[in-house]
């Protein structure tokens, strides 16, 4: 039996959010061929990986 630890969910819930949020800006970057959007999507996405790999418990 596992025993799934409250902050431990949340964390993984806001790195699910912010990694989703970041390829959704990519998409929307892309069709509007705005830079800047590729570029705030790509630096969510890489903030989401970095937590992922700092917290592990």
């Amino acid at each position: 039996m596992t025993i799934d630890w409250l902050p431990d969910r949340r964390i993984r819930r806001a790195i699910l959010a912010l990694g989703a949020a970041g390829l959704t800006v990519i998409a929307a970057g892309a069709l509007l061929e705005a830079l800047w959007l590729l570029g705030r999507g790509v630096w969510a996405v890489i903030t989401a990986m970095v937590i992922e790999l700092v917290y592990r418990p």
